[in-house]
């Protein structure tokens, strides 16, 4: 049983009077421990179907299974309760609260989680070794460089232990040796804790590290390479 299957999920956007196509009759599924890089130009789809996998965003037609469940049959409190649970979101642009510092900034989704505190402290510790950043701990994003807060992004990603791991653009604000480190923890974190990873991409190295490389273009899978 694969952890999600897309089956047929096309979706439009109307901007102003004119019809976009942002995703054409896609299927896909992704099994449990695949490190899958999604390529392609610009307005190709990349975001949109990241977006649906993480039942951010739903299809305008077509099905998505995660765990062989149909999510478009969720409510609201159901979607969020699995994105908490199942899904972990890295973005470009970290989304880190800058009042918070990199303990607490990770604490939030196991706060929100119900986790009690002293299982919250061993667990923040325990990724932020992870990530090699322990003595950061008590920094906030302000003090911390550009590849020290995406570290904490996927440091929080990570908090509630979800089988899949979503990442837009990760590398995309870093200069190559921070982008390197990222990639060595997405590679770590892919092999050693069997974390299923969906990056979306402009960046060359990543479907280097990738097993699975994913090609779109107007909305179609053009190639899917293993």
């Amino acid at each position: 049983m694969p952890l999600i299957k897309i089956v047929e999920v096309s979706k439009t956007y109307w901007q102003d009077e004119t019809r976009i196509q942002a995703l054409n009759n896609i299927n896909l599924s992704i099994e449990q421990g695949e490190f899958v890089a999604i390529t392609g130009p610009s307005g190709s789809g990349k975001s949109t179907l990241l977006h649906i996998l993480g039942c951010i965003d739903t299809p305008t037609i077509g099905k998505v299974f995660i765990n062989d469940v149909d999510v478009s049959k969720m409510n609201g409190h159901a979607l969020t309760k699995l994105r908490l649970h199942e899904i972990g979101f890295v973005f470009q642009q970290f989304y880190l609260l800058p009042a918070l510092t990199a303990y607490e900034n990770i604490e939030l989704p196991l706060m929100e989680a119900g986790v009690p505190k002293k299982m919250r402290k061993e667990r923040i510790m325990e990724l932020l070794d992870a990530v090699g950043l322990s003595e950061r701990a008590k920094h906030r994003p302000g003090q911390l460089s550009g590849g020290e807060q995406q570290r904490v992004a996927i440091a929080r990603a990570l908090a509630n232990n979800p089988p899949f791991i979503l990442a837009d653009e990760p590398t995309g604000e870093l200069d190559s040796a921070n982008g390197r480190k990222i990639l060595d923890i997405f590679t770590l974190i892919n092999r050693e804790y069997g974390k299923t990873i969906f990056v979306v991409t402009h960046d060359d190295s990543i479907p280097l590290r990738a097993n699975r490389v994913i090609k779109l273009h107007d909305g179609k899978i053009i190639s899917d390479v293993r």
